[in-house]
């Protein structure tokens, strides 16, 4: 049996409170009958586990992520159920099992029950500590459930807590983004997730544009923001990841270096590759909630699926792993593609290199390259 990569498993709970005017996710508000879209949901997603470990060949789970939509409307009896079914599947031990969680949606009891049935990490959707940018950005909660949902999750005993955090938002000033970061650091988290605004088709901000910093400010943001990140010992370890030593995330560096995952849930995508060819295919879910329950017990809820080429598998690589400040060991991609440094370099031939190092020490941008990543990347389609 050839080396298989490490194999994690992405659960989607696509139900909000509210659709974000910026969202692009494949999310749902949630209705009247919630509860009961909640029960028959999960039997759903415990259908597509036993399918998905049936493709996977593989036995070890490293890690686990409840993302959406808003995973902390479900209750705790319901992660629970999930959990259990993928402990009895896989081996989860010593696992890092991350919630997503918005301050809207927060109770003491409720978190501290999701601490008590496995989850040891949480991923906190702050956005902002101003109310005025909140409000734009449509969000359910104020500064003050911000402040309260982190104080929460660490009397309820999560001691791993991201804040995801934007900058340049609708008529943002500098000295704003800077005052989010630092207030962000002041809550003594160890990871904090730092990204710029983007405006993504179908979504409310695309038919309605909001007026938005221009690229200089957007500059100013980030690199003052990332002094401030820097001198409180936060590193930078991805595009929009800072992380206290030996604190970064676990499951979505699994994704930057090319790792399989199980995706299941309505529009999750997985990646896997076959024990015998390296042969590496993705699959992805129907999106719409209904449609996967109705078919989960026909198809496996699978929509589509598709065998990467060589030059799909070498692209989707660098796609992933150059979104790493310190890029990766070729040995990482022959043991995740099964392709040779040799190929990689001969796909890479036309990109400048000031942008890119390939050799046999070092899969990595540049500094110039990490910059300008999305010239790297235009180079290699």
């Amino acid at each position: 049996m050839q080396h298989l990569p490490p194999l994690s498993l992405y659960i989607h709970i696509p139900w909000c409170v509210r659709k974000c005017p910026y969202c692009d996710f494949n999310s749902h508000e949630k209705t009247a009958d919630f509860a009961c879209n909640e029960k028959a949901y999960v039997d759903a997603l415990l259908r597509d586990l036993e399918h998905s470990r049936q493709l996977s060949g593989q036995h070890k789970l490293e890690s686990l992520f409840f993302g959406g939509g808003t995973p902390s409307l479900f209750s705790a009896e319901s992660i629970q159920r999930i959990i259990r079914h993928a402990a009895s599947l896989f081996m989860i031990d010593d696992a890092e099992i991350t919630l997503e969680a918005n301050p809207g949606t927060f109770e003491q009891a409720k978190f501290a029950a999701y601490h008590d049935v496995g989850i040891n990490r949480l991923s906190i959707g702050i956005q902002s500590f101003n109310n005025h940018h909140l409000q734009s950005l449509g969000r359910i909660h104020d500064a003050k459930q911000a402040y309260s949902a982190i104080n929460m999750a660490k009397q309820a005993g999560f001691e791993n807590i991201n804040l995801d955090i934007m900058f340049g938002l609708p008529q943002q000033s500098i000295q704003q983004a800077v005052d989010d970061i630092r207030v962000a650091i002041e809550h003594q988290v160890n990871h904090i997730s730092h990204y710029q605004l983007t405006i993504e088709p179908n979504t409310y901000f695309h038919k309605h544009q909001p007026v938005l910093p221009d690229p200089d400010n957007l500059w100013a943001m980030q690199t003052q923001c990332q002094q401030q990140l820097d001198a409180a010992c936060f590193q930078q370890y991805e595009v929009s990841a800072y992380a206290k030593s030996r604190k970064q995330c676990q499951h979505n560096l699994n994704y930057w270096l090319f790792g399989d995952y199980i995706g299941i849930g309505a529009g999750a995508h997985s990646k896997l590759t076959a024990s015998h060819t390296q042969q590496i295919t993705r699959y992805w879910k129907h999106r719409q909630p209904e449609a996967y329950m109705t078919s989960i017990h026909s198809t496996g809820a699978i929509a589509g699926k598709k065998r990467l080429t060589k030059n799909d598998t070498s692209f989707e690589f660098l796609l992933n792993a150059l979104r790493l400040k310190q890029g990766c060991k070729p040995a990482v991609f022959n043991q995740h593609t099964g392709l040779s440094l040799e190929q990689l370099q001969q796909y890479c031939k036309t990109v400048d290199t000031d942008l890119l190092t390939i050799n046999s020490h070092t899969i990595c941008t540049t500094d110039r390259g990490f910059r300008f990543l999305n010239e790297l990347l235009e180079q290699l389609l």
